[in-house]
């Protein structure tokens, strides 16, 4: 399929469409890849400077695209960059929850004030731009929202404060959303992203056999790239997922689904299975 057909079967084009903390690797992704299905783009991200790069780049490649410096844990910042993105762009049609925010810190001592920032970010930002994107779609009857959880959704990530806690919350922001809005026709679904290559991780894959042994536990035995997320962000995001409502799309490589390989089952593994 050519970049014109793909851009045709998602029927974005034109579209009005917002992707938080667009200046990350994820982000950055989603924005390129819903650009080059013909959306008009507004990118929000507290790291102004990198935004701006962002959007000038995309630019470059005839992307319509204008960055917005915003700060989702803040309200009034939230509320300032959606004036200004509806008097730039118009009203938006698509809102993608991405920016986040990882603390280090386990549950025993993790300060209380590093616990609020991460939901406020993680958590408390999501809903906040939910809210000032989501109104236009309201008032016209139509928008989907797309929000970027994690598989930390659905299991401990140990030793990282709030990280799980708030994904897992945001999950469930997200079918409170679609439950309440579906009606009024604005989508709300989750994503669930798990070992993706970022620009934040990709120190971690240069240590030793890092990279080899996180690969084996996964099904598809590669590390996802934030193209494999964007992809899934954008179809959600579009006409043609018009019926998926309130769901959950877990892009991991089917690493949730390897987890009985992970406990020893004498008899059952490779070795004693050649014809694996």
């Amino acid at each position: 399929m050519t970049k014109q057909n793909e851009s045709e079967w998602l029927a974005l084009n034109d579209k009005v469409c917002v992707v938080t903390g667009a200046a990350g690797g994820i982000g950055s992704a989603i924005a390129k890849v819903l650009g080059e299905s013909g959306a008009r783009l507004a990118l929000l991200d507290r790291e102004a400077g990198k935004c701006e790069d962002l959007a000038q780049t995309l630019g470059a490649n005839g992307i319509e695209a204008f960055s917005f410096a915003c700060d989702i844990g803040d309200a009034r910042s939230v509320e300032a960059a959606a004036a200004s993105v509806e008097a730039k762009l118009g009203a938006a049609d698509v809102l993608v929850n991405n920016a986040g925010l990882l603390r280090p810190g386990g549950i025993e001592d993790i300060a209380l004030d590093a616990w609020n920032a991460m939901l406020q970010v993680n958590l408390t930002g999501y809903m906040l731009c939910s809210q000032a994107f989501g109104r236009a779609m309201l008032r016209k009857g139509a928008g989907s929202i797309v929000h970027v959880a994690s598989v930390a959704a659905h299991h401990p990530q140990t030793w990282s404060g709030a990280y799980s806690p708030g994904k897992a919350a945001v999950a469930m922001l997200s079918k409170q959303i679609a439950a309440e809005w579906g009606p009024r026709g604005v989508r709300s679904n989750a994503v669930c992203p798990g070992m993706i290559r970022t620009p934040l991780s990709a120190s971690f894959y240069e240590q030793g056999d890092v990279e080899q042994r996180r690969s084996a536990m996964t099904a598809s035995r590669r590390i996802g790239e934030p193209v494999d997320i964007a992809d899934v962000v954008a179809f959600l995001a579009s006409p043609r997922a018009g019926y998926v409502n309130g769901t959950e799309l877990v892009v991991d490589g089917g690493l949730e689904c390897m987890l009985m390989d992970l406990v020893p089952r004498p008899g059952f593994d490779a070795k004693a299975n050649p014809a694996r």
